[in-house]
């Protein structure tokens, strides 16, 4: 359809010529997947049939799975996955944006591998040197005055302490939260989430959720300053008139891969701190140099928070996550005991510096700037061939493509989802995202190539046109 309508466009009016035209086109080799040099193993195990049998027997029925016939990955290294037959899959979601260095990086294996040989658990009841070494390294990070790192298992732990901190501060119990949002799906972070899809029917308490920010869909556009007086009516009429504090991602991850409109975080943490709050950060996506631009994604708004959260990346696959505060707001803590079983454990806290170090040491976040500049260049060309592309947006290896039906921006769901078949069939696996599940999340490995951008444009130029 959206082919047929750009070759008329183009002033092309013989049926005769639109007919030929679209069988060469339907014609041509679909796009192969740039050389790599590794082979999988030989695997042995159990089938995706049986697998998906006993999961649905054995595992809650609240999980769901990707595909129409889900795939039984078995094997990754560094950018790609491997199903049981071998096949070769570009991994450009990353595990829903947790690999970072890339699967199975040797470094990263080889620190947990050797920590679990010397010691896999103690707790924090005892010194061991692997927590203050990630810590430190951490806090280097951060900065102003953000330098004591607390250690748990998953960002929906890491945004459950920074609400308990915001509260215990200030002594106020009212949050803020975005439309859109998503900070977990604990009993807690639930109700800082703002995307029904995700909400369970019950008791949120205390947290407010004020209008998104979203350049594309937003009813103030860019306007920054139009958001953040909203802010400032809902403290003004909808609160006491203090709060405890607002949490933000500065890239909306499950609402859709939205980065908020320029200048807004700055305008809304001066207002949220003069009704007495403090201002979280969720990094639990943006963080760790993905964005290209800086390291933290609330850097990109030139904003300093009082509470950082963190997960995912932070460990390339390990369950580990982390909150980060000043020495003040950490200090109400120890008012009680505050303690995390496996938060900081020896294997994980050695995996965690060692993401850390190959970072740096392979300079991933001026990769993801250089690679996501092409990648974005040639997703906004292929944005003025494609009506079906509404809007690319992000930066680095961040990045959205949502898809619309029509000039009204109508999500084009039912599209979305043939689409996101065919480029699973092509080899290439995005994350969905937003309410509709109408855009493409794409946000590999930080190890991601150019060869593998180009390879991802083109795989989804061909699934376009056969639409």
């Amino acid at each position: 359809m959206f082919l047929r309508r750009n070759l008329w466009r183009s002033g092309l009016r013989s049926e005769v010529q639109l007919r030929e035209l679209l069988r060469r086109g339907l014609s041509s080799a679909s796009p192969s997947l740039p050389p790599f040099d590794h082979q999988p193993r030989p695997y042995k195990g159990m089938l995706a049939d049986e697998v998906l049998e006993k999961r649905k027997k054995f595992l809650g029925p609240s999980l769901f799975y990707y595909y129409q016939k889900p795939l039984n990955i078995v094997e990754g290294k560094m950018q790609y996955l491997y199903d049981e037959t071998g096949k070769r899959y570009l991994d450009a979601f990353a595990g829903i944006v947790t690999v970072s260095c890339g699967h199975c990086h040797p470094d990263v294996v080889n620190a947990v591998v050797e920590q679990s040989q010397l010691l896999q658990h103690t707790t924090t009841i005892y010194l061991h040197h692997a927590i203050v070494e990630f810590a430190e390294a951490l806090a280097s990070k951060m900065p102003g005055n953000l330098k004591v790192v607390y250690f748990v298992n998953s960002g929906t732990e890491a945004n459950e302490l920074a609400m308990l901190m915001a509260r215990m501060y200030t002594g106020n119990l009212g949050m803020i939260a975005l439309r859109n949002a998503y900070h977990g799906g604990s009993a807690g972070t639930i109700g800082l989430t703002a995307l029904h899809t995700w909400k369970y029917p019950i008791p949120q308490g205390e947290i407010h959720h004020v209008m998104n920010p979203d350049p594309y869909r937003g009813a103030f556009g860019s306007d920054a300053a139009h958001y953040a007086k909203e802010v400032e009516d809902h403290i003004n009429y909808g609160t006491s008139g203090n709060v405890a504090g607002f949490i933000a991602e500065t890239f909306q991850g499950v609402g859709g891969a939205v980065e908020l409109a320029p200048g807004y975080l700055k305008l809304v943490y001066d207002i949220v701190r003069k009704s007495g709050g403090v201002c979280i950060a969720d990094e639990v996506q943006s963080g760790f140099g993905r964005t290209g631009s800086h390291y933290w994604g609330f850097e990109t708004q030139g904003v300093i928070p009082d509470i950082v959260t963190m997960a995912k990346g932070i460990g390339n696959g390990l369950p580990l996550g982390a909150v980060v505060t000043t020495p003040e707001i950490a200090s109400v803590m120890s008012k009680r005991i505050q303690f995390n079983t496996f938060g900081g454990n020896p294997v994980c806290s050695a995996g965690g510096l060692a993401v850390l170090k190959v970072l740096d040491k392979e300079k991933r976040q001026a990769h993801c700037a250089d690679v996501g500049f092409q990648l974005i260049d040639r997703l906004r060309t292929l944005q003025q061939k494609h009506d079906i592309i509404g809007d690319v947006r992000g930066r680095g290896l961040m990045l959205g493509v949502e898809l619309v039906s029509d000039k009204d921006k109508t999500p084009a769901k039912a599209e979305a989802a043939v689409l996101f078949e065919k480029l699973k069939d092509l080899g290439v696996l995005v994350g969905k995202g937003g309410l509709h599940g109408n855009v493409f999340r794409i946000k590999p490995p930080m190890c991601f190539t150019k060869q593998d951008a180009d390879f991802l444009v083109d795989a989804l130029d061909y699934a376009i046109s056969r639409l």
